[in-house]
Parts: structure tokens; C-alpha cells; sequence
């Protein structure tokens, strides 16, 4: 995959030579099990308290608050559940209508135990409304969660005036940061946010995810056994992959301060997009989203169309989040920003990474145009709106 193109980093991303390196010896000499006594054991525990330090440092917290889990689903269920388990007599929960499945299917998962969830909206740029937050809160409310950037429009919420309103009604707050770390400057010391959970997947090193709980959060581990992770995550600890994690966030924190190719390489991709293909639309707010993330609306075509031209010339981007690919349904993000339907199915996300160069993106604009012109000359409704949303209301009532 040497001439791959690849703009799809919101979904995973490569591992930097740096990281594998770093790792490498802990999958072939240093083998041994941090629970053990002897010197083995004792290297490869020193190297899992030197990674927390790592990972604490990029994210302004203190190493005791870092807990290594396996995967943003784990970290997420783990969050939630013990936010809940800490106020047994609290059965009120929310969270918006743009949240990950990983947190979207937890909720309706609880709402058959009992809980009642409310789901914040957006609007048409994927923001939230403060004010429907405010309205939500009540003396029932366990826990907010919400994401800190859209993994799809990139779109960064106001997590700190969110943390501060939950903490008025004594609630919890969750950030599920899955998007953020690494891309923007995070200071838990100075944070609202009790317990916060990102996959290392989305910045350079191989999968594996952090959770955060504060020290003044009560939190009940998800997986119960031994006393790995102070006791909060049962099982033998990854140590290749969370030395692997502890490098990819000493490399996040330096890029974070000398790195701004990503945010200078989408602006050009984006406005080279916008102004030479017609009926062509930015989803999400301009400026207050992530450096990396474009989702562009092709009008009057479908994106599996798109992603499948641009897969020819070895170019990777997406139509929304990995974990919901392969559904014919258009992106449950942007149904609820209430995109008209010529834009929903016609949708990609082009995420960059710092690995992304300037070659790569003139390639993309070189042959993106044709790609465009040749699908909506399939189309019968390539100028079309009205036409466009019948048929696809056609096909809907058909499926149904």
C-alpha cells in the first residue's frame, strides 16, 4: 500500500516507525509479566509506569488517573456504568444525537433497564444548544456524555461550559475525546471532565485505548479479577501496545506544538473543492472543528459511488464512521443536522494526518472533478432536488 493515498486517519491511522520501534522489544525480549516478582517482570513494569507518565503528560493529568482498557467501547461502557453504579438513586442520563454507536446503543441498552435518556440536538452546522442542555438538567441527572470533537464533521463541542453545567446539578460528565487527543490541546488539570476516554487508534500507534478517572470520581471497573490498573481493569496488561501508546503520545505532544501542515493541507483541499465542483456544500461549522477533518456534500450522487471512483486511484476517505460502514442508511450525524437528502447520501470525509503531504492532495484534486461530472452524468436527477428526494423517498417506503 506504498501509493495508497490515505485521508481516512478519523477511522484509524497508520503506526508511526517511532512507535513500532519503541514496541518491537517488548513483543520479542521483553516478554515477561509486570504482575511478577522478579527483574523480567519488574522491566516490563517499569516500562507500562513510564508510558502512564507519557500519556498523563500529553493530557495534563496525573499518571495515577490513566487506566490502559482495550478498545472505546470498553472505555466508554466502563464510564458510563460506573458513573451510574456511584448514584444508584440517580436514573436520568444524557447525551446527543451525534454520539458514537459505542455510546448510542449503551443508552438504549439502559433506557429497557429503566434509565430514561435524553438526546440532545444540533443544528444544521452540528452544534449543540446550550439551552436545551440547561432545560434537560434535573436533580435525577447521573451522568453527560458527550463526544469532545464529531468524528465525522469534526464539528468540537463546548465541553468545558458542558462540564460546568452538569457539575451545577451534580451530575457526571463523560467525554468520550476519541477524536480530540492529539489533534488538540487538552489540560485535565484544569478540566470539568470526570472521566474521559480516547482509542489510541486515531494517533499513530496500533489499537488499544486510555481511560481517565479523575481522583475524586468513584468509578467500578467494568472487568472484575485481578488488581491490574490499581484495581479498576481486570486482566494481564498489553504492555507492547501500551508502550507503544506511551511513545505515540510523547510524539502527539510535539506535533501538537510545532505541527500545523494538517490544518494548512484541509483548508486548501477543501476551498480547491468547493470552488471548482459545483453543488458542492461544507457539512459542520467552518472554524470550530478539528484541523484535520473535511465532510464535503456531493449533491445528486451517492458517496459509496464516490468512495469506490476515488478507491481506483488508490485514494482511501470515507462516508462517515467505520464502526457504521457498510450500512446502506445515510449518516445518522447528519440526518440529525437536517441535511436535505441530495446531501446526506452524496457526503465524504476527508480526515489528513501528518503523514498527509502535499502531493497527495493535489492528486486528489486533480482527479476528484471527473470523478464528479462523470457520476452525476449517470444521474437522472443531477440538477435536480425534487427529483432527487422522491426517488429516495421512493426507495425508503420500498424497504419498508
Amino acid at each position: 500500500m506504498k501509493d495508497c493515498i490515505y485521508l481516512d486517519n478519523n477511522a484509524t491511522t497508520q503506526v508511526d516507525e517511532e512507535v513500532l520501534g519503541a514496541m518491537l522489544p517488548y513483543l520479542t525480549l521483553y516478554y515477561g509479566n509486570p504482575s511478577s516478582m522478579h527483574t523480567f517482570g519488574g522491566q516490563v513494569g517499569s516500562a507500562i509506569r513510564t508510558a502512564r507518565e507519557q500519556v498523563a503528560a500529553l493530557l495534563g493529568a496525573e499518571p495515577s488517573e490513566i487506566v490502559f482498557t482495550s478498545c472505546g467501547t470498553e472505555g466508554d461502557n466502563a464510564a458510563i456504568r460506573a458513573a451510574l453504579a456511584a448514584q444508584p438513586n440517580k436514573r436520568h442520563i444524557i447525551t446527543t444525537e451525534v454520539e458514537h454507536p459505542a455510546i448510542l446503543n449503551l443508552c438504549k441498552n439502559l433506557e429497557r433497564q429503566g434509565y430514561t435518556v435524553t438526546y440532545l440536538s444540533v443544528n444544521n452546522q452540528g452544534q449543540l444548544d446550550l439551552s436545551e442542555l440547561e432545560a434537560s438538567l434535573t436533580g435525577n441527572t447521573a451522568v453527560v456524555s458527550i463526544m469532545y470533537a464529531n468524528n465525522e464533521t469534526g464539528v468540537i463541542f463546548p465541553v468545558e461550559q458542558v462540564g460546568q453545567m452538569a457539575k451545577e446539578y451534580g451530575a457526571l460528565f463523560h467525554v468520550d475525546a476519541v477524536q480530540a487527543v492529539g489533534k488538540v490541546p487538552l489540560n485535565m488539570a484544569e478540566s470539568t471532565i470526570d472521566m474521559l476516554t480516547y482509542p489510541a487508534i486515531k494517533f499513530m500507534p496500533p489499537k488499544g485505548l486510555v481511560h481517565i478517572c479523575r481522583r475524586n470520581t468513584r468509578f467500578r471497573p467494568l472487568l472484575i479479577g485481578g488488581h491490574q490498573e490499581r484495581g479498576r481493569r481486570a486482566g494481564t496488561e498489553n504492555v507492547p501496545g501500551i508502550v507503544a501508546l506511551g511513545k505515540a503520545a510523547e510524539l502527539a505532544a510535539y506535533h501538537l506544538q510545532y505541527g500545523t501542515s494538517e490544518r494548512e493541507l484541509r483548508d486548501y483541499l477543501e476551498q480547491t473543492i468547493l470552488t471548482i465542483i459545483p453543488d458542492t456544500v461544507l457539512n459542520g461549522h467552518p472554524v470550530q472543528r478539528l484541523p484535520n477533518t473535511s465532510n464535503i456534500g456531493f449533491k445528486f450522487i451517492e458517496g459509496e459511488a464516490i468512495l469506490l471512483s476515488l478507491n481506483q486511484y488508490g485514494i482511501c476517505a470515507s462516508s462517515g464512521s467505520a464502526c457504521t460502514s457498510g450500512s446502506l442508511e445515510p449518516s445518522h450525524i447528519l440526518r440529525a443536522m437536517g441535511l436535505p437528502y441530495s446531501v446526506l447520501h452524496g457526503s465524504i470525509r476527508f480526515s489528513l494526518s501528518r503523514f498527509t503531504t502535499q502531493e497527495q492532495i493535489q492528486k486528489v484534486l486533480e482527479v476528484l472533478p471527473g470523478i464528479i461530472d462523470r457520476l452525476r452524468a449517470l444521474s437522472p436527477f443531477n440538477s435536480d432536488e425534487a427529483g432527487w428526494l422522491v426517488e429516495q423517498e421512493k426507495a425508503a417506503l420500498a424497504k419498508s
